[in-house]
């Protein structure tokens, strides 16, 4: 009797023991009964019949990631380049996953696979390098739609890393470094250009600063010597006044006033202007002054013959 019980409380514990699952967080189980798709178990404890209901695969729900091996593929101009890609997906429906496609993973990785050579094909080698996150969303899409009946979502593609040939590398390279080198000078060359231009900027900005001194200096100059010749004038005038007027307290006759302006005029020509503008009333006097030298000349003649005269009667009297 007691073996019969230690008998049932083993089969019992046995039942019990595969009756009773604990799906973990972010899990789900595929429960089928006898063959058929029964229900998904989420987290948590699910009971299933021992020997009717089976767990069929264990899903994860956390967003998983795929390398895809690299592939050769070739471009549009001909050039074979190695590209590595890697893949994020997640499952969406469990149920799709497993009953669906026979393996998901290698159904994502077959499919990339052809996606990317179809794409890189249409492309040349400069544009596969130079549009990664073109031929990124590119492969999302497709993958995507492809992926959708399988109860998955592709949520990123990315190339890690594109690999063309050797001699392709070290052209690429050459090319590369006669592109800096002619950058190189081309910035040179600018930035000899700017400089030309600023130093003849501040050369033409110095002559027109020396240019502009030079103008104020000589309308300063200029200024300074009219100012000068007003000054000089005016004191003449002052002068001339001065002698007219004390002449004119003397009562003098007309032919000294004459002699007297005709002086003031010689000390105005001895100053620093050019020209002297002599008045209409000194004409008059000149003339005078040309009368009394004549009379002047011919008293002197008169003087000279009769001295001549009187020398030869005094030797003509010793003579005799």
């Amino acid at each position: 009797m007691s073996v019969f019980l230690i008998v049932l409380l083993v089969v019992l514990a046995v039942i019990l023991f595969a009756s009773v699952k604990i799906v973990k967080q972010s899990e789900v189980y595929i429960i089928e009964r006898l063959g058929k798709f029964n229900k998904v178990a989420d987290a948590g404890l699910t009971i299933i019949i021992p020997f009717i209901d089976r767990v069929r695969s264990v899903v994860s729900l956390k967003q998983q990631t795929m390398d895809v091996p690299p592939q050769g593929v070739i471009t549009k101009d001909n050039v074979t380049i190695t590209i590595d890609t890697v893949v994020f997906y997640q499952i969406m429906d469990p149920a799709k996953a497993v009953y669906e496609i026979q393996s998901l993973k290698k159904g994502i990785e077959y499919l990339a696979i052809t996606t990317i050579r179809d794409i890189i094909g249409k492309m040349n080698l400069d544009e596969t390098f130079s549009s990664r996150d073109g031929i990124n969303d590119k492969l999302r899409i497709v993958l995507d739609e492809a992926t959708d009946k399988w109860g998955c979502k592709i949520d990123r593609v990315e190339i890690k890393d594109i690999t063309p040939p050797a001699d392709i590398r070290d052209a690429m390279e050459k090319e590369m470094n006669a592109e800096r080198n002619k950058r190189a000078m081309i910035l040179e060359s600018e930035a000899q250009r700017q400089s030309s231009i600023t130093i003849a900027e501040g050369k033409k900005q110095a002559a027109i600063l020396e240019a502009e001194a030079d103008k104020e200096s000589r309308i300063r100059r200029a200024s300074g010597e009219a100012q000068a010749i007003r000054e000089v004038a005016q004191a003449k005038a002052e002068e001339i006044q001065k002698v007219y007027d004390a002449i004119k307290q003397s009562d003098p006759d007309e032919k000294l006033v004459q002699l007297k302006s005709l002086e003031a005029l010689e000390k105005v020509a001895d100053g620093e202007a050019n020209k002297v503008f002599i008045p209409f009333e000194a004409t008059s006097a000149l003339s005078s002054i040309g009368s009394l030298k004549e009379v002047v000349t011919d008293n002197k003649k008169k003087r000279t013959r009769k001295s001549k005269q009187t020398s030869e009667e005094e030797n003509t009297d010793v003579n005799e």
